[in-house]
């Protein structure tokens, strides 16, 4: 067998655990876009533009309620911002690729798939390790899809009692599971968590997602900060 299609095999097999609540996570987010007016086409291009389920929740939860363009379009930009930070990590083992794989590979570079190949990486030192990612995210990619647009066809079909609101922050605590094992990560997830619940009713236009995140970075930063001190 191909060394690259077996590393890309790995891919598709390490992320597929995290697979199960994003099923889900994508009928929900079908479901909820086509309740609040969007096209089935608009609600699958958002999927295939934007392929980031949190940010896409965010942004229908700011549209529905009443939020500015402005509100809209920097709470879904603080959401991926995150990427950015993925971006930084990855591209230490990506950077001899040519720019039409590093194209690909960003596109690719979602929470699920990030957290395995990253995982990954720091074991194998492998020429063509970045096909873990490529299969992981592609898995992630093809669920998504899927999922969004079952949730497209299926709308009102889906029963209430059911409950399906829970994929959503299952999604996230399946892939921050690890993270619960250091004290700083716990404390800057308790203060953004706090203050996005508190500001969700007090915060203007919208905007608590914004503020939330601006918290729990700076929280990371002191406490990187004093960590740093108490080791020197």
């Amino acid at each position: 067998m191909n060394i690259k299609f077996k590393i890309f095999l790995k891919g598709i097999i390490d992320v597929s655990p995290l697979m199960i609540p994003v099923v889900p996570f994508g009928l929900i987010f079908g479901v909820l876009a086509i309740d609040i007016g969007f096209s089935p086409l608009e609600t699958m291009g958002m999927s295939l533009i934007i392929f980031g389920g949190a940010s896409q929740i965010v942004l229908l939860q700011l549209f529905s309620g009443g939020a500015s363009s402005l509100v809209i379009i920097s709470s879904v930009g603080a959401v991926n911002s995150r990427h950015l930070l993925y971006g930084a990590v990855v591209s230490e083992h990506v950077s001899d690729l040519k720019l039409f794989w590093k194209i690909i590979i960003s596109y690719f570079l979602i929470d699920q798939a990030f957290a395995r190949s990253n995982q990954y990486f720091k074991k194998n030192n492998e020429k063509n390790k970045y096909f873990h990612l490529i299969g992981g995210g592609a898995t992630c990619w093809l669920i998504w899809q899927s999922s969004t647009f079952l949730g497209i066809i299926l709308g009102a079909a889906i029963p209430e009692k059911l409950g399906l609101s829970f994929a959503v922050p299952l999604t996230f605590l399946a892939i921050l599971v690890n993270d619960f094992r250091k004290m700083i990560n716990v404390l800057v997830i308790l203060v953004s968590g706090t203050v996005a619940t508190l500001g969700f009713n007090y915060i203007p236009y919208k905007a608590y997602v914004i503020v939330a995140a601006l918290f729990g970075l700076m929280t990371a930063i002191i406490l990187t900060k004093i960590i740093k001190k108490k080791n020197e």
